[in-house]
């Protein structure tokens, strides 16, 4: 008989025993509700015990959220129609403001975050979009932490993913960039030609300089041509050789007119 209220005994300790254990994992606390009133101390990793019915324990987790933000539709500042989309990483640090402050953190810091991200195209121009995120980012986490720091949620770090453009101003940017790199080939092109010719007015005045370095300078171009194999040979003709047959000519002809009779 006593054996028997032994084993009844223990049998019902086992059972409240077993109602009142509770599993807090390693990245988690857990929240005691006492009579509906949140206790201070949050619990710890491993095991919990809670009153049956008088304690309800939750858990909250610690880890790192990744919340993505769905595309937003806005109009940047310089009147460009983009679609943007983004996503944030938050932590749970105080899980008492989480839980007790806000009904539904993760709801909460979806919609502060879809508000902020059409706050940040309003304000911004194609340009920064595009090119300056850095700057984006720090500014669209800075609006996000604001709201967050007193549910007790901190912001890990948040990133624009894409920018949706039109077609029209996609192809808008193709011609402009085509047209940038127009302009800069003919800038190089027009330098070199600069760069060319004050080299070829420095070997022009250096063989008015010396005469016979032009002659040489023909001579290897002779050999350049011949050294092709090429079937036809143009040998060009000094100008200053025509200029002395042209007065040894007329030197010529004074001397027989003057040598003729009457």
């Amino acid at each position: 008989m006593v054996l028997d209220i032994l084993i009844v005994a223990l049998g019902v300790a086992a059972l409240g025993l077993a109602g009142s254990a509770r599993v807090v994992k390693q990245y988690e606390q857990g929240l005691v509700f006492r009579f509906g009133r949140v206790l201070a101390k949050p619990r710890g990793p491993g095991l919990a015990l809670v009153v049956p019915g008088v304690d309800r324990l939750r858990k909250v987790n610690l880890q790192i959220v990744t919340q993505p933000i769905p595309a937003q539709d806005g109009i940047t500042r310089d009147n460009v129609t983009v679609r943007v989309d983004a996503v944030v990483y938050f932590k749970v640090v105080d899980p008492v403001r989480a839980v007790v402050t806000v009904e539904d953190y993760r709801f909460a810091m979806l919609q502060v975050a879809q508000t902020s991200l059409r706050s940040i195209i309003g304000k911004s121009e194609l340009d920064d979009l595009l090119s300056n995120r850095e700057r984006l980012n720090q500014g669209l986490e800075l609006m996000i932490d604001n709201p967050a720091l007193s549910w007790g949620v901190e912001i890990d770090r948040v990133e624009i993913k894409d920018v949706a453009l039109p077609e029209s101003m996609k192809r808008s940017m193709s011609r402009q960039a085509e047209a940038e790199r127009e302009r800069r080939a003919r800038i190089i092109t027009a330098d070199g030609e600069l760069q060319a010719s004050k080299k070829l007015s420095e070997a022009a005045a250096t063989m008015a300089a010396t005469p016979s370095a032009l002659q040489l300078r023909l001579l290897q171009t002779i050999v350049e041509v011949a050294a092709e194999k090429n079937s036809t040979l143009v040998l060009p003709f000094p100008v200053e050789l025509l200029r002395f047959l042209e007065r040894a000519t007329n030197a010529v002809e004074q001397q027989v007119k003057a040598a003729e009779p009457g």
